[in-house]
C-alpha cells in the first residue's frame, strides 16, 4: 500500500522561501511521474511541478510557468523522499500543496492522471 505525507507547510513573508518534503512508503518503485499540485480556496487543484523517470536515475523535470525560476523539484532516492523547493515566495502561492504519485504512465500534469494522494500542506504567504 502506497502513503505520501507531506510536511514543510506554513507562514512566510512575501519573498521568502519554504521547502516541502513528500516522504513516500510502499512500492516506489511503480511510480513513473510524482508531482506537486496546488488548491486554493475557491479553485480548481492544479499542476505545480512534476518529475518523471526516464531511465535508471534518470528523471525530467517539469514546471507551470507561474513557478519557473522559483521552485524547484528534487528527490532524495534513498529516503524516498521528493521536495519542492519554493523562493521569492509570493501572496499568489498561498495554496494547500499536495503531492502525487502516478504508476500509470501518464503525461504527469493533470489531477486526474495520478493514483495516490497525500493529505495536503497549508502554504501561506502574507505579511
Amino acid at each position: 500500500q502506497v502513503q505520501l505525507v507531506e510536511s514543510g507547510g506554513g507562514l512566510v513573508q512575501p519573498g521568502g522561501s519554504l521547502r516541502l518534503s513528500c516522504a513516500a512508503s510502499g512500492r516506489t518503485d511503480s511510480f513513473y511521474n510524482m508531482g506537486w499540485f496546488r488548491q486554493a480556496p475557491g479553485k480548481e487543484r492544479e499542476f505545480v511541478a512534476q518529475m518523471r523517470w526516464s531511465s535508471g536515475s534518470t528523471y525530467y523535470t517539469y514546471y507551470t510557468d507561474s513557478v519557473k525560476g522559483r521552485f524547484t523539484i528534487s528527490r532524495d532516492y534513498a529516503k524516498r523522499t521528493v521536495y519542492l523547493q519554493m523562493n521569492s515566495l509570493k501572496p499568489e502561492d498561498t495554496a494547500v500543496y499536495y503531492c502525487a504519485a502516478d504508476v500509470n504512465y501518464g503525461s504527469g500534469r493533470t489531477v486526474s492522471e495520478y493514483d495516490y494522494w497525500g493529505q495536503g500542506t497549508q502554504v501561506t504567504v502574507s505579511s
